[in-house]
């Protein structure tokens, strides 16, 4: 069995959720240009949107059929977006953000959604939610990583299903850095950060700025 499949269900309830509080408070509107940062086009496929959307990411992927007309795919880091400040009228990304491994990294990405886009939404794990989403186990990322990589493989959720080798889970280690509401205060100063709820716990963040104009942009990738 897929991990994915087991989760599906899960997935496509807070995703179908999250969408409709998008279309509600960003109220994306005829011709403004969306840019998600490490998206993919099957995210998009719940809902219908007249806007052009480009899909930015390290590695594109294989498509077995073509793409809607209104996606795009480009390849890019999301730590030096090849695009001028304020270039589009949204910047979109969904789970990304703790996919970078430290700090310092997630403070680029940060600082490049806030110079690309007038107005942005950024979605993140909470790393005080009870259950980590990726491995689907309560409780283990509070552990030392030194620790965790000795239990990955035969204590979680994750590691029973897909039976990673040691470098793909040091792979996982090295890459995922969940971040706590007041890093993404940190991270996104003049947005409003939404929690999502699960049983009571806060799930998730979003960073959220409707402005049309961002003031304050650095230059481009920090130069």
């Amino acid at each position: 069995m897929n991990i994915l499949t087991l989760y599906s269900p899960f997935i496509k309830f807070f995703r179908s959720r999250r969408m409709r509080l998008f279309q509600l408070l960003m109220n994306p509107q005829s011709g403004q240009r969306i840019l998600d940062v490490g998206g993919y086009h099957w995210f998009w496929s719940q809902v219908e949107y007249k806007n052009q959307i480009v899909c930015l990411n390290l590695h594109l992927p294989k498509l077995s059929e073509p793409l809607p007309p209104q996606i795009t795919y480009v390849q890019g880091d999301g730590r030096c977006l090849p695009y001028g400040n304020a270039e589009y009228d949204i910047v979109f990304s969904n789970s990304v953000i703790e996919h970078l491994g430290n700090y310092e990294d997630q403070k680029r990405f940060a600082a490049e959604v806030r110079r690309v886009g007038k107005s942005y939404w950024v979605q993140t794990p909470s790393r005080w939610f009870l259950l980590e989403p990726h491995l689907i186990t309560p409780l283990i990322h509070y552990l030392p990583k030194a620790i965790q990589k000795y239990l990955l493989r035969w204590c979680t959720v994750w590691g029973l299903i897909t039976r990673p080798r040691r470098d793909q889970i040091d792979k996982f280690l090295a890459e995922v850095r969940l971040l706590t509401e007041r890093e993404m205060r940190e991270l996104f100063p003049e947005a409003r950060i939404l929690s999502e709820h699960f049983l009571g716990f806060k799930k998730s963040f979003i960073a959220v700025k409707t402005e049309r104009e961002a003031n304050n942009r650095s230059d481009r990738c920090g130069t």
